[in-house]
């Protein structure tokens, strides 16, 4: 095939798959230049998820007439004229990529009104085509309309994700504009329904309790500033220790007005809560970062979701030090050591909690011989299934406990010592699947229905798996905005008297790494957070009959080695291993 000049339309349309993968994309873009144009109120509908219609509308600048077709040309920018402009980058824009990008790919109707101006200005594009301009009236301000979105591309539309999936990610990109502007008032509805609403007063706390609920805004801990400022300023939210999720996705970090995806800053703020966590838990932020432009650079990822520093260890140092201060400073909750007590607390009352939650996964006793009904083998996140079903535990003889966290167990091969935390959570999740599989999941109806109040994502993620969540026993429908009622919940649940907000955030994070590659099925992914947060934790003294329910119910499990996280569940010296030690 003769090497050939593409024309100008396809190569149009092959450079707007960089900026625009997904409405959210359309959204994110808009948004950005309202906010350049200095809007201070930007309101945001789709239709379809923003398949079929997206439009932005704002009260910034506007676009003079004699420059709106112009706007439309690929590389048309307003942000800067020389290479050099880009180490002075301030604006959330600078390529003149985006208007041309959403053109090539769907019908755009752009109007537009400078304050200097009488009339504003209709532009209709098609295609990358442009199709009509003319008149018209309006205030000043801009609103654009994105329609039909990737109409003359199908390859690319069949690829996008479901109307709630859509929905979500666009939930996600607006509420994280709030947050980084205060001062902006944000408004999203999604097919004629208002989802999110920021108060634009320019306080940032206000805006984190639109969007994660009045709790956790209330909690929130504002960063301690350093005295006299620094060239790196940090500032924003943090959660006191007693206020944590289940992964990293509720880390939101800023880099002078832009949302960025930083594995090291995240890290910086995690570290910052060194000691103060649970194992496997992760605090909630939103981290403004500002710095000269100089020291930045924004011109590296084609989404600008990514930056690099020129000091990338003294940015590190300034998050984590902002944050640790501001823990040791305003925390509520006293900073305690991570290792266990040296005394352990005697049996209690939770003891026949406990029980009953064990008395749960009580086997069936045959022949003196401890069996499961017949389930589906259930392995670790990435094992197959024949691989989990290949080798079972021997009967395992309780001896007894040690630091109130392995049960020590012997066997016909030697010394077993058994997590029982991770123990649990392997019986817990391979019960909870294999009611679903044969759809006997224990759901328990709450005696009053509670309201519970989440992000805009959390909310849409649940709406996006509820028919998963239902089949796990979880009975929960929207109630307005980002607002959900739970009417039930797994029995497994419910029997812990648990709060529904931490639940649901949880089963939300779970949900967001479901959704990623390679993650395993979803009902999986939820079932895993549930039994890990419910399962008997590290620290508590159980009794011989308790201990032994638990060993019982792991000899019939499918996969008792690993919890369904892939951690070892236990530890095993065989005789032979014992006797080298000792020297036999």
């Amino acid at each position: 095939m003769p090497i050939r000049v593409l024309p100008e339309q396809v190569a149009s349309q092959i450079a707007a798959g960089e900026v625009v993968e997904r409405p959210s994309s359309v959204v994110k873009e808009l948004v950005e230049n309202s906010i350049d144009a200095g809007a201070r109120d930007v309101q945001v509908e789709t239709r379809a998820g923003g398949k079929r219609f997206i439009r932005v509308s704002d009260d910034g600048d506007g676009v003079p007439a004699a420059e709106v077709e112009i706007a439309f040309h690929r590389h048309a920018t307003s942000k800067l004229v020389t290479a050099e402009d880009l180490a002075r980058i301030t604006t959330l824009g600078f390529r003149g990529e985006a208007l041309a990008s959403i053109a090539a790919v769907s019908r755009v109707t752009f109007v537009t009104r400078s304050a200097d101006e009488p009339m504003g200005t209709l532009l209709r594009v098609e295609g990358g085509q442009v199709t009509a301009l003319q008149e018209s009236g309006r205030p000043p301000g801009t609103s654009v309309t994105v329609e039909d979105l990737f109409f003359n591309v199908p390859a690319r539309r069949k690829f996008l994700r479901t109307e709630r999936t859509e929905r979500r990610h666009i939930d996600a990109w607006l509420t994280r504009y709030g947050l980084a502007y205060p001062g902006l008032r944000v408004t999203l509805s999604h097919d004629g329904r208002t989802v999110f609403q920021s108060p634009g007063n320019d306080r940032l706390r206000d805006v984190m309790i639109a969007v994660y609920g009045l709790e956790v805004g209330a909690a929130v801990l504002q960063i301690v500033p350093e005295e006299p400022p620094p060239e790196v300023r940090v500032s924003g939210f943090v959660s006191p220790p007693a206020l944590h999720r289940a992964n990293r996705s509720y880390i939101t970090l800023f880099v002078n007005g832009r949302w960025v995806q930083d594995a090291g800053l995240t890290y910086a703020v995690i570290q910052a809560y060194h000691t103060l966590l649970p194992s496997g838990r992760y605090p909630l932020a939103v981290v403004m970062v500002d710095l000269p432009p100089a020291d930045v650079d924004v011109n590296v990822h084609p989404a600008k979701s990514e930056v690099r520093f020129r000091d990338g260890d003294a940015v590190f140092r300034a998050v984590q030090k902002a944050v640790r201060r501001t823990l040791l400073q305003r925390s509520p909750v006293p900073i305690t050591p991570s290792a266990p007590p040296a005394t352990w607390p005697t049996e209690t009352s939770a003891a026949s909690q406990r029980r009953e939650q064990l008395a749960h996964l009580r086997p069936r006793q045959s022949d003196r011989q401890f069996q499961f009904e017949q389930r589906p083998a259930v392995g670790a996140p990435g094992e197959s299934v024949l691989a989990a079903a290949t080798e079972r535990l021997p009967p395992l003889r309780v001896v007894g406990q040690i630091g109130g966290t392995y049960v020590v167990a012997e066997g016909p091969e030697g010394l077993y010592l058994i997590d029982q935390h991770a123990a649990h959570e392997r019986v817990l999740f391979e019960r909870l699947l294999a009611e679903r599989e044969r759809a006997e999941v224990v759901s328990q109806a709450l005696l009053n229905p509670q309201s519970v109040d989440l992000s805009p994502e959390a909310a849409g993620m649940l709406e996006e798996h509820r028919e998963t969540l239902d089949s796990l026993g979880f009975e929960i429908e929207p109630f307005g905005g980002a607002t959900v009622l739970v009417r039930a919940l797994p029995a497994l649940v419910a029997e812990q008297n648990s709060d529904p907000l931490q639940v649901l955030e949880d089963v939300a994070a779970a949900l967001v790494v479901g959704d990623a590659p390679l993650s395993g099925r979803v009902e999986e992914a939820v079932a895993r957070q549930v039994c890990k947060r419910f399962a008997i934790k590290a620290g508590q003294v159980m009794t011989t009959a308790e201990m032994e329910e638990l060993i019982r119910a792991l000899e019939g499990c499918t996969n008792p080695r690993t919890c369904p996280h892939g951690r070892p569940t236990m530890i095993h010296l065989s005789v032979a291993q014992l006797a080298r030690e000792f020297g036999r």
